[in-house]
């Protein structure tokens, strides 16, 4: 059992046994004062000495502003009790508790002074007003106890604090942890693209440079070699924004054109609400589902007019993506193979990983809509790793 829920259940241990207390000695008083004196006498006693116990009750059973009532109406019936009859004196201890929980702190303290007032007020006449011991003690105990109270209430609050500050630094702890684990993970992606994917398209287009070289190559072969040449920056700016995960210089909105201008050169692209910086995954997340979106574009759709549209809401942000092409069927899209497919799919996992939603609206001849919309306020919002796969079939 943490501190934390030791102190509740420390609590309910102390307040069972206050209750347990008050009524062991309010029992004990009635009959004590029963015996002690006659019928005649009995019935306002036993009235007030009834009517506190139902107040007791409601006051230690309620909540807020009704508790605060219910227990100055305790407070001022025990003290008409323990006057008219002294016998009941012992049971201020549970009045006293009472007291201090039922009341805001700033009236505890006076609470609590005319509980002890009426309890030394009763003993004093019970001594027939000779006993100085009887008037000055419940006035002495109730400084003590409220003293003694008052430090073990100022000795949880801090111990209260200095949990909340402990769970704290575990949780920035375990935050820290996954961040790293993040960035190692990142890494160690960086590393095996580089040196398969990067360096596997850095040789092919040195090997067309050659063979460009010492033969000539055709236009269509050319052409070919320069998307390659851009396949292998890309590659590399993957390669450095997984391995160094620093903060992007130019607005989001700026690197979705340039990075679907690389497909669609004509590509119309509009922000609708006021732009601000999103967490490091969103945008990232963003950036390919455009990059691949615009990739489906170049390749199936031969389309006349392509948009993209950022959307900034206040909790989320959107991003939908049209062209008047040849469109498709979705359904008949689900599966992949080494040779494409993985498109609509990654970009889907990308969404879904990020709490967001993805949606396709298409039909053959009626061209195709991409929609996405990611929440920005997610609990931890963790960096999510993503899909490896780009552009591809859809």
């Amino acid at each position: 059992m943490t501190t934390a829920e030791a102190r509740p259940e420390r609590e309910r241990q102390l307040n069972f046994a206050v209750h347990c207390g008050f009524a062991v000695l309010i029992t004990a008083s009635l009959i004590r004062y029963v015996l002690r004196h006659g019928p005649g006498e009995n019935t306002m006693v036993l009235v007030l000495a009834g009517l506190l116990c139902g107040l007791y009750v409601t006051a230690v059973r309620s909540q807020g502003p009704s508790r605060t009532v219910a227990t100055w109406v305790l407070v001022a019936v025990w003290t008409a009790l323990v006057i008219l009859a002294p016998s009941f004196a012992w049971c201020a201890f549970a009045v006293f508790f009472v007291c201090r929980s039922g009341v805001p702190a700033r009236q505890a303290a006076a609470a609590t002074a005319i509980t002890a007032l009426g309890t030394a007020a009763g003993l004093f006449k019970l001594s027939d007003f000779t006993d100085i011991a009887a008037l000055l003690g419940p006035l002495a105990a109730a400084l003590v106890l409220t003293l003694v109270y008052e430090r073990l209430e100022t000795a949880l609050a801090r111990q209260a604090a200095l949990n909340g500050e402990l769970r704290e630094a575990q949780a920035q702890a375990v935050a820290a942890e996954r961040a790293a684990g993040t960035m190692a993970e990142r890494e160690r992606v960086a590393r095996e693209i580089h040196d398969t994917v990067t360096q596997g398209l850095a040789s092919t287009v040195l090997l067309l440079e050659a063979a460009d070289r010492r033969e000539g190559l055709s236009a269509e072969v050319r052409q070919a070699a320069e998307q390659l040449r851009l396949n292998l920056a890309e590659t590399r700016g993957l390669v450095h924004d997984l391995a160094t995960a620093d903060a992007p210089e130019e607005p989001l909105e700026t690197a979705l054109a340039t990075a679907v201008r690389k497909h669609v050169a004509g590509m119309r692209v509009a922000v609708v609400g006021q732009p601000r910086d999103l967490p490091a995954d969103v945008r990232h997340a963003l950036l390919r589902i455009a990059q691949s979106a615009a990739a489906n574009v170049q390749q199936h759709a031969r389309a006349q007019t392509a948009s993209l549209t950022l959307g900034f809401l206040p909790d989320s942000v959107t991003l939908d993506i049209y062209d008047d092409g040849l469109g498709f069927a979705p359904d008949a899209t689900t599966a992949h193979t080494r040779e494409g497919g993985y498109g609509l799919r990654a970009m889907r996992q990308r969404v879904e990983q990020l709490g967001g939603t993805f949606a396709v609206e298409s039909a053959p001849g009626e061209g195709t809509v991409i929609g996405v919309e990611i929440p920005l306020h997610r609990p931890g919002n963790p960096e999510h790793p993503a899909p490896g796969a780009e552009g591809g079939q859809p």
